[in-house]
This record gives C-alpha cells, sequence and structure tokens, in this order.
C-alpha cells in the first residue's frame, strides 16, 4: 500500500509504503513547482522499473549471459481514453539473436506488463 500525504507547497505530494519515502509533483504549467518526477513518469518508472528487475531475473534463471539492460518507457496519452505505455529494450553482454528474442517475449510476463494490460478498475476506500 502506498500512502500519499501534501505539502505546503502547491502540488508537492510525499508518498511511503511505509519503509521507503519518495514524493513527486505537477508541472509548473499545471500549477506546481517541478520539484519532482510527475505522477505519468512515475507510471513510466514502474513499468521500466519492473521490466528492468524482471528480465535480469528470467535471464539469470534460464542461464542467458545477459550483463546489462537499459530499459526506456514513454506513456503516450494523444489519443483521448487511451494510453500507450511505449518500451525499449537496450540488452547488453553476448546474447545470440535467439536469446534477444527469449527476452523480448519474456518482458510480457513482467508483473507491471501484465497488471498495465489487464482489465483496470477502481474502487474508493473512504467515504
Amino acid at each position: 500500500m502506498i500512502t500519499c500525504y501534501s505539502k505546503k507547497a502547491n502540488f508537492d505530494t510525499w508518498f511511503t509504503n511505509g519503509k521507503h519515502e519518495g514524493h513527486c509533483d505537477g508541472p509548473v504549467d499545471k500549477g506546481g513547482a517541478d520539484a519532482a518526477f510527475n505522477p505519468h513518469e512515475l507510471m513510466e518508472a514502474a513499468l521500466a522499473g519492473c521490466l528492468n528487475i524482471w528480465l535480469r531475473h528470467y535471464a539469470a534463471g534460464h542461464n542467458i549471459p545477459l550483463s546489462g539492460l537499459v530499459t526506456e518507457v514513454t506513456l503516450d496519452r494523444q489519443t483521448p481514453g487511451e494510453a500507450t505505455f511505449n518500451y525499449a529494450l537496450d540488452l547488453k553482454g553476448p546474447l545470440t539473436a535467439a536469446q534477444r528474442q527469449e527476452l523480448h517475449q519474456a518482458a510480457h510476463a513482467c508483473p507491471v506488463h501484465q497488471t498495465l494490460g489487464g482489465k483496470i478498475s477502481f474502487s474508493c476506500m473512504s467515504a
């Protein structure tokens, strides 16, 4: 569970899971101070981070010599009512074409990829 709390500065918002803490803010053109990542960037970071962790874990478990990985994610919201997460994988190491293909396929099983790709609903738990 993540809990967010507001600070005195316009939209500066701190969040915690009870163990770690971070913060986000709105962009200047929306009234924020651009003092941290904006919420959409945090969604991009969640997918990029999960892809990176997942594929390194997968490679280690399948004896694939992945020596490093750079993941990039961009959220495209240009079409109203639709969000597209575009991602790129820069796989490092002495990988065969088959191993590269296997890692690209394994990306679809990333837990955050699975969550974002499934049916999503919202439920407010407070009155």
